[in-house]
């Protein structure tokens, strides 16, 4: 009898444990979608969530925009007050092809400009991808901001450089003689593959955002502004020691979210943060690149989970 009882109790608990897992709360009701001047450039900008509650800037990777946090932002607009700019060349900002110079420090000062002109003050940042060489210029030129960290395959350690980055390094040693390495990275393969490989939930994936990217990377101009950011990316690589040297002086809360199935940033790069950042929160997840594209639930549970450790 004892025996059938506790099986029963456990079931219960179980139940009861997954339909919590299940539920996710969620709201639309308070996005909105701007745009504004900053340094002569039109820049598109989401915003979510009470404007007298804490702030979280999204900042998102290539080929991508702000678009990739769509699901992302009503489950965080529910506590948080959500900011996610497109950068200039990107999804609805606008793309000037000569009086603009994309670098990412260009690209981290524009969007910099944004916050000041938002008067966003204190806020925690989720990097990605390219998201993180923006953010990470942000964050040294105004460490009083930082709050809170969220790393989302945002490589800042060489050990996370996958395999093509080998290829790449041969075309910032001589961008004429290898114009193949930039061909490949703007491909459709490479853009498809960005969202694709490597996972195991290849149905969660919706095609829609490898062809919305492609058709946007063929737009006039933008072979020329990829190109000069690919180019430019090699700055990153020069960075990497002056950011780490940047966490281990302030060690902001942070948690670290990582499709660990990411051919691009591989995992390594993920487990290197805890060198400068021994109390930094982990989770290796079965997803890859564009881990909100199979996990946004499980990342949106953790992000809310770990602002609740560390409220600002």
């Amino acid at each position: 009898m004892k025996a059938r009882l506790l099986l029963a109790a456990t079931a219960f608990l179980m139940l009861g444990h997954a339909a919590q897992a299940a539920s996710v709360e969620s709201t639309t009701a308070t996005t909105t979608y701007h745009r504004a001047t900053v340094d002569g450039v039109g820049i598109f900008y989401r915003e979510a969530g009470p404007n007298d509650a804490p702030t979280i800037v999204l900042l998102h990777g290539f080929p991508s925009s702000s678009r990739e946090f769509d699901t992302l932002i009503p489950i965080l607009a529910t506590r948080y007050h959500l900011i996610a700019p497109d950068f200039p060349g990107f999804g609805q900002s606008d793309a000037p092809p000569s009086v603009y110079t994309y670098t990412f420090d260009h690209l981290a000062e524009t969007t910099d400009h944004l916050l000041d002109q938002l008067k966003i003050g204190k806020c925690a940042f989720y990097l990605h991808d390219y998201g993180g060489p923006v953010g990470f210029r942000m964050i040294l030129a105004h460490p009083e901001r930082v709050q809170a960290l969220i790393i989302q395959n945002a490589n800042a350690y060489r050990e996370g450089l996958g395999a093509k980055w080998t290829n790449i390094a041969q075309y910032w040693a001589d961008p004429k003689t290898h114009p193949a390495a930039f061909d490949a990275f703007v491909s459709f393969a490479a853009t498809e593959q960005r969202h694709t490989l490597g996972t195991s939930h290849p149905d969660r994936y919706n095609p829609d955002t490898w062809t919305d990217e492609c058709a946007h990377l063929s737009r006039p101009g933008q072979r020329e502004i990829q190109a000069a950011l690919l180019y430019d990316y090699r700055t990153n690589l020069a960075s990497y020691p002056t950011w780490q040297a940047w966490l281990r002086e302030h060690r902001p809360p942070t948690l670290v979210v990582w499709g660990r199935n990411d051919p691009s940033f591989i995992a390594p790069g993920a487990e290197a943060y805890k060198r400068d950042l021994p109390y930094a929160e982990i989770h290796l997840l079965d997803a890859g690149h564009f881990a909100l594209d199979e996990a946004n639930d499980q990342i949106a549970r953790l992000i809310l989970e770990f602002l609740d450790r560390h409220p600002f």
